[in-house]
């Protein structure tokens, strides 16, 4: 199909989803924690309702294609297309009346991230990209996002969802690094990459992530001229540990602390 078209089915994908999802927010619902005893994860009607939509859809005009969700499970992973989603990406935020959540469509090609995007149906807006360029599209008009170049980890400002969710050696790494950095901020999960991408932050490090996680992510950054790697310097579709940066040298800056 042609970009027009797939623009155009992202794009319904994204619409369709926020109509399920939105009379959910800040409303009473239902909501479950999948954690079995463990770090609370929650997950509500409006999870569950998002992902269906786009199942549906995604189904419906693309029946060869596999889906890797995270409410439903993986369906044809082995197929050349997958489509990796999140119906909302900060589920704990969403609960809370926070509107740092949103929605990841993410579309894999023979396990490489191709395309991505990023919706927020309460604030109206939405951040794409194809790994060669990322787009903007929302109250503040349409624009091409772009990675602020910072001149060093001295002058960057570093978020991630919680320190807390470090561990162990992990958490020895990640102090490493805010210990050099202007300025650490915590929370916000999609959205704080979605910043990277618009150049109003320099650093996201994480661990612990899934695939739907961070794949609809990756053309973003990259596409605003960003890396995404693991902390090993590896690929990050697989999610675990993750490190998003503006650029290179702080890229390789971070990667040396946090191999120590």
């Amino acid at each position: 199909m042609s970009a027009v078209d797939f623009g155009a089915f992202v794009a319904e994908l994204a619409s369709e989803s926020g109509r399920a999802i939105l009379p959910f927010f800040r409303a009473h619902h239902a909501m479950e924690d999948k954690s079995a005893g463990g770090v609370f994860d929650p997950v509500t009607e409006a999870d569950r309702a998002g992902e269906n939509i786009m199942r549906h859809l995604i189904k419906r005009s693309f029946p060869a294609h596999g889906v890797l969700g995270e409410e439903f499970g993986n369906d044809n992973t082995d197929a050349e297309y997958v489509w990796v989603l999140d119906p909302i990406d900060g589920t704990r935020a969403f609960i809370s009346g926070i509107p740092v959540w949103g929605t990841l469509i993410g579309l894999s090609r023979a396990g490489t991230p191709v395309y991505g995007m990023m919706h927020q149906p309460f604030t109206g807006e939405r951040y794409s990209g194809d790994g060669r360029e990322a787009r903007y599209e929302g109250p503040g008009g349409a624009r091409k996002l772009r990675t602020r170049q910072a001149a060093g980890l001295a002058s960057a400002t570093l978020m991630t969802t919680s320190p807390a969710l470090f561990k162990g050696d992990e958490a020895a790494a990640y102090a490493r690094v805010e210990s050099q950095v202007r300025l650490a901020r915590y929370g916000c999960d999609c959205y704080a990459y979605c910043m990277l991408a618009a150049g109003h932050v320099d650093l996201v490090i994480e661990s612990g992530l899934k695939p739907y996680d961070i794949v609809a992510l990756i053309p973003i950054i990259e596409g605003a001229g960003g890396i995404v790697t693991s902390w090993e310097g590896g690929s990050a579709a697989g999610g675990g540990r993750v490190i998003a940066a503006a650029s290179k040298p702080l890229h390789e800056a971070a990667l040396a602390l946090l191999a120590g």
